[in-house]
C-alpha cells in the first residue's frame, strides 16, 4: 500500500474517529425521515439526476446477487430492482433509522430487500458471494482501508464494484468555491428542515471530511492498490462528484 494513502487514512482517522464513533448515528437518526428531500432541496434536484445516472451505469443481469453498502434509504437498491426485478438485493447500514425508512420504501414499491444493521467495516457475508456491490454518498465517513478490502473479499471473481461519492476537486479554485457552496447549503438546509443540535454541530465536519478525502484520480489509485482491476473513473461537476467502476480479478 502506498505510504501516501496510509498517511491520509491515518490523518482522517485522527481527525474524525470521535465523530464517526459518537455522532454519525445520531445525525442520521435525526435526518432519516427527510434525508432524500433534504438532499434534493440542497442540490436543486441534482442528487436525483446523479442517482439515476449512477444506477444506469450499473450492469445487472437476471438473478444477480447484489449488495448495497451504506444503503441508507435504499434508493440505489430500489433503482436496481426497478431495472431488474429478479435481483437478490441485500442492504447493509449501521443506521436503524435510515433502514427503517428504506425498508418501508422498498415495500411500498413492491420489492424485497434483505436488510442488515451492522458495521460495514466487517461485512457479515462469506468470500466471493456477490456479483455486484454498490456504495453511494458514504465512503468519506468510513475507514477506506478497512471497507474496500471487505468489499473485495465478498465480491465474486469477475464481479464489479460501483462507487459514487462527493470527492475533493483536483482544481484548487473549484475546491474553494465548492466549500463555500457546501457551507451555505448546510446552513440553509439545516434551518429549513429544523435539524437537531447534533446535526447542526456536524456541519463543519461534512466540509472537513471532503477536505481530507480523495480526488477522483486518487481514489482510482487506491482501488488499484487494494487489488481491484479495470478501474474506470467518471468525474462530474468539475470533480466534485465521481462515479467509479472496478472489477475483482
Amino acid at each position: 500500500m502506498n505510504t501516501t494513502t496510509i498517511t491520509k487514512e491515518n490523518a482522517r482517522a485522527e481527525a474524525f474517529a470521535a465523530i464517526w464513533s459518537n455522532d454519525i448515528d445520531p445525525v442520521f437518526t435525526d435526518v432519516a425521515k427527510y434525508y432524500d428531500c433534504a438532499n434534493d432541496f440542497a442540490s436543486l434536484g441534482l442528487i436525483s439526476i446523479m442517482r439515476r445516472r449512477f444506477v444506469s451505469m450499473i450492469d445487472v443481469r437476471p438473478n444477480y446477487k447484489c449488495l448495497d453498502v451504506c444503503a441508507g434509504t435504499n434508493a440505489i437498491g430500489i433503482g436496481l430492482l426497478k431495472k431488474e426485478p429478479t435481483l437478490e438485493l441485500h442492504a447493509v447500514d449501521r443506521s436503524v433509522a435510515m433502514q427503517e425508512v428504506g425498508m418501508e420504501r422498498a415495500r411500498s414499491n413492491g420489492f424485497e430487500i434483505r436488510s442488515y444493521i451492522t458495521d460495514v467495516h466487517k461485512l457479515p457475508f462469506p468470500d466471493n458471494h456477490f456479483d455486484v456491490i454498490t456504495i453511494q454518498w458514504a465512503t468519506r465517513h468510513l475507514r477506506v482501508l478497512e471497507v474496500f478490502p471487505e468489499i473485495l473479499r465478498v465480491l465474486k471473481p469477475g464481479g464489479h464494484f460501483y462507487h459514487c461519492d462527493m470527492l475533493r476537486p483536483a482544481n484548487r479554485i473549484v475546491e474553494q468555491l465548492y466549500y463555500l457552496y457546501l457551507k451555505a447549503c448546510l446552513n440553509i438546509t439545516s434551518l429549513a428542515f429544523r435539524s437537531d443540535q447534533t446535526a447542526l454541530n456536524c456541519r463543519n465536519y461534512f466540509i472537513q471530511a471532503i477536505r481530507l478525502f480523495y480526488s477522483a484520480d486518487e481514489l482510482s489509485r487506491v482501488l488499484e492498490e487494494l487489488g481491484f482491476t479495470d478501474v474506470i473513473s467518471k468525474p462530474i461537476l468539475c470533480g466534485m462528484v465521481a462515479f467509479h467502476k472496478a472489477r475483482k480479478p
